[in-house]
């Protein structure tokens, strides 16, 4: 069993942003964050774009509700709630910077802003307001463990997670505004569920996705939060999909390092070939025609 003292509480916040609402969205996570904190949660990750909405109609509308990373009114609201309860928060966030504009994420600790991260894979309408991020996939040493953050739509790609995994990421924290798939079965888990914990074991991290719920202008949003054990099997969650809650786990996260050694022979990482993960000349995806994107071709 593991000593109490290697356990770390992880919270997820499933709430409901209101777009352009920023001032009341921050205090809400804030009590969301006190709530969890009283709980016991050490580490808490907030949806994505949680303090200024998702679906914005214009460029001006983004530009004016977005913010520094590091010396915005929001993350320095959250900035003083980790000083003073001694927490790590990862906040889906508007991010301004220069003159670009970024889907991102702040990593805050009890000293304050820590580091960025900013969403590589842009979803429909993202594209109309957002440069693709530029930071690669950061990971960051924490007194608890390695923590990296992917966003949303990043966990399509499974090269995003293994990127995280090939770092040696113990903890993958995702802010997330989930939408529901095309030919989704009302019957079964939630695509998004599928594949973070699918990601969960390929990859052996813990992952900690805080999505959203509600309705933003005719787009509804899943909700489904869950924290994933490195198995792949859920330790919280998924939550309901249309109610605010908090979701908690208690873990060891070093234990996700010594589960990539599946067994005497295998490693979900060093038994990797990937000299041999390259489609050959002429085959493959190929590029899209003006009409019609041509169909993928199998390798053989």
């Amino acid at each position: 069993m593991t000593p109490p003292d290697t356990q770390l509480t992880v919270a997820c916040i499933q709430m409901e942003p209101r777009i352009g609402a920023v001032e009341e969205n921050v205090r809400r996570s804030l009590e969301f964050i006190g709530i969890a904190a009283d709980r016991g949660a050490r580490l808490i990750v907030l949806p994505e774009l949680c303090n200024s909405g998702y679906v914005f109609e214009t460029a001006e509308e983004a530009r004016d509700l977005a913010e520094d990373a590091t010396s915005g009114p929001s993350v320095q609201a959250w900035a003083e709630i980790a000083a003073r309860r001694d927490l790590h928060i990862v906040a889906g966030l508007c991010e301004r910077a220069g003159d670009g504009l970024f889907n991102g994420a702040v990593l805050i600790g009890p000293q304050g802003p820590l580091g960025t991260y900013r969403k590589m894979h842009l979803w429909d309408q993202e594209n109309r307001f957002f440069t693709p991020g530029d930071l690669g996939f950061p990971i960051f040493d924490l007194p608890f463990g390695r923590v990296g953050v992917l966003i949303c739509y990043d966990g399509w790609f499974p090269e995003s997670w293994r990127m995280c995994g090939l770092q040696d990421a113990d903890i993958v924290c995702v802010p997330t505004n989930w939408v529901p798939m095309p030919a989704q079965p009302a019957q079964r888990d939630a695509m998004a569920n599928i594949l973070v914990m699918a990601a969960a074991h390929s990859n052996s991290v813990f992952i900690a996705a805080a999505d959203r719920i509600g309705t933003e202008r005719g787009q509804p949003f899943l909700g489904r939060s869950l924290i994933v054990a490195p198995t792949g099997w859920p330790l919280a969650g998924p939550a309901s999909a249309d109610q605010e809650e908090i979701l908690l786990a208690s873990f060891d996260p070093t234990e996700a390092r010594r589960t990539r050694q599946l067994n005497a022979f295998n490693h979900v990482l060093n038994d990797r070939r990937p000299e041999f993960y390259q489609a050959r000349q002429g085959e493959g995806l190929r590029p899209s025609t003006p009409a019609r994107a041509m169909p993928l071709q199998p390798v053989t």
